[in-house]
């Protein structure tokens, strides 16, 4: 059972689909009322109007056991950075690293909790390729996430069946020590997460999730995919 969680989201940008983030932890806010929560905005260094709305959320809904906090970075440093920065400020026993546009609802966690997830394990990753998760996709990402999946495999011999679900729980202490380490700063800064936590021999479980496409991603389908294959051969070098 978790009693207390800290909740990282990092943004860019994101002024349109905030109204409905901010609905959807609301919603998780009357579920909760005998956790402590804590819920962390970090701005990678948006140039919209986030900041604005997310101010007005944290008058409008943080409390003593529901606290809402935001960070704005100088500039744009890559969503591992702002991560990285997010989880250095949590304070409670448990973090859920995820993203904006709660593609995963924040009420998978109550399902997690039904099945013991959180008792024996410090690191657990929503995928959304696990056999009883339920998924509803965008077929042309999802087929470069086979391709993603392939290369990963071959290359970094990382087995997981979805390294890339931005749904992720720690342990306070394992994120902490994990993300001090981290170097790679854009989309496949989980896959250096994955490494690292190899390293120190820590074990990840996969677990099912519900999980709805969201338009409005900041992956640009173009030109990402070869970044992401580019960083995947540096970290092949760097940890082989």
């Amino acid at each position: 059972m978790i009693n207390e969680l800290s909740i990282v989201f990092p943004l860019f940008n994101e002024e349109k689909r905030l109204r409905e983030t901010f609905l959807g932890i609301a919603k998780f806010k009357k579920k909760v009322r005998k956790k402590k929560i804590e819920i962390i905005f970090v701005d990678d260094g948006s140039t919209d109007n986030s900041d604005l709305l997310i101010n007005k959320f944290i008058s409008k809904e943080s409390s003593k056991n529901f606290l809402v906090k935001f960070h704005k970075l100088r500039k744009n440093m890559g969503k591992g950075y702002a991560l990285k920065f997010g989880v250095k400020k949590c304070n409670f026993n448990w973090i859920l690293t995820t993203d904006i546009d709660l593609s995963v609802p924040l009420s998978q966690i109550f399902e997690w909790e039904k099945k013991n997830y959180f008792k024996s394990n410090k690191v657990i990753f929503g995928s959304r390729n696990h056999e009883k998760s339920k998924v509803k996709k965008n077929y042309f990402r999802y087929i470069l996430g086979k391709f993603f999946n392939f290369f990963v495999i071959s290359i970094l011999n990382i087995s997981l069946l979805d390294t890339q679900c931005g749904f992720k729980f720690y342990l306070n202490s394992v994120a902490k020590k994990t993300f001090a380490n981290l170097t790679n700063y854009g989309f496949t800064h989980d896959l250096e997460l994955v490494l690292i936590l190899r390293k120190k021999k820590i074990k990840i479980i996969e677990v099912p999730v519900k999980w709805v496409h969201k338009k409005g991603s900041k992956l640009n389908i173009l030109f990402e995919p070869i970044k992401m294959f580019l960083n995947i051969l540096i970290l092949r070098f760097k940890y082989f």
